[in-house]
């Protein structure tokens, strides 16, 4: 129903000339997709590229990044500029407000903050949704008795 693009961020550690490998994420070999270049940003480029030229004319289109915290929106936008124009790291909160990056002339794409819905979940949930760093946690006995009740004791002997 909708377009859906395969796509892997870059993860490396450089600030400007991020790599990307030119083969879509469908067809990359398993050493493409364990390597740190971004794989996927053509078909993903050409897509929104497309949607700015639906309608009358060529006009510009604003994209939101919206997801959980911590799953990637900024390195999706670094890997698609191909730069580190948005902060990143391995903590949920590096996003603190909304950042417009310009990826061309036609297309901007906006960086959000992490967005964690109130699910109704008691107070030990809000970790494992990556809502809260595990750094700040006064007692992590809560989450790790969640994570437990969500794992089969089989599983959890077994490791």
């Amino acid at each position: 129903e909708f377009p859906t693009v395969a796509f892997k961020a870059c993860t490396q550690q450089q600030s400007q000339n991020l790599k990307q490998s030119w083969m879509p994420a469908d067809t990359a070999p398993k050493d493409v997709l364990a390597g740190g270049a971004c794989v996927g940003a053509e078909n993903l480029l050409h897509l929104l590229r497309n949607y700015g030229r639906c309608g009358e004319g060529r006009g510009s289109i604003t994209v939101g990044v919206v997801g959980y915290p911590n799953v990637g929106k900024s390195s999706l936008i670094n890997s698609l500029k191909r730069s580190r124009a948005c902060g990143v790291g391995a903590t949920p909160g590096v996003t603190r407000c909304l950042q417009a990056v310009q990826l061309d002339g036609h297309i901007w794409l906006l960086d959000c903050p992490g967005v964690v819905l109130d699910s109704g979940d008691p107070p030990a949930a809000a970790p494992l949704r990556g809502a809260l760093a595990p750094q700040r946690l006064r007692d992590p006995l809560g989450p790790a008795c969640a994570i437990l009740q969500r794992c089969p004791p089989q599983q959890v002997m077994g490791t």
